[in-house]
């Protein structure tokens, strides 16, 4: 599965790149957050990317939920976007091999 978590200290731009990249060769990205500023960042790398890849002729389209997650033993609530292109059915990628690529396109 192709997860981006992002963090408050993130850059900008880095998860943009990360994002744009993920969609365009799996065309499904999953972009993870706890907390207010960790939230703050991913929506603006959501808006870069967004830009990035409209040069494309690729729009998307963000679908947030709530999501519980273990981190060292405590269950912590995250917000999890989901980002597939603009009127093209979601599909998820195959769970295996996605996310060794994924360190080409993070760069943070």
């Amino acid at each position: 599965m192709t997860i981006i978590k992002v963090s408050a200290n993130s850059r900008t731009a880095s998860v943009a790149g990360a994002i744009a990249g993920v969609m365009r060769e799996f065309r499904y990205v999953e972009v993870q957050s706890i907390g207010a500023g960790a939230i703050n960042q991913s929506i603006k790398a959501i808006v870069l990317a967004r830009n990035y890849l409209l040069n494309d002729g690729i729009d998307i389209v963000c679908v947030p939920e709530f999501v519980d997650i273990n981190i060292e033993g405590r269950v912590r609530t995250a917000i999890k976007i989901v980002i597939t292109p603009k009127g093209e059915e979601p599909m998820r990628p195959p769970l295996s091999g996605s996310d060794a690529d994924l360190s080409d396109y993070l760069k943070m």
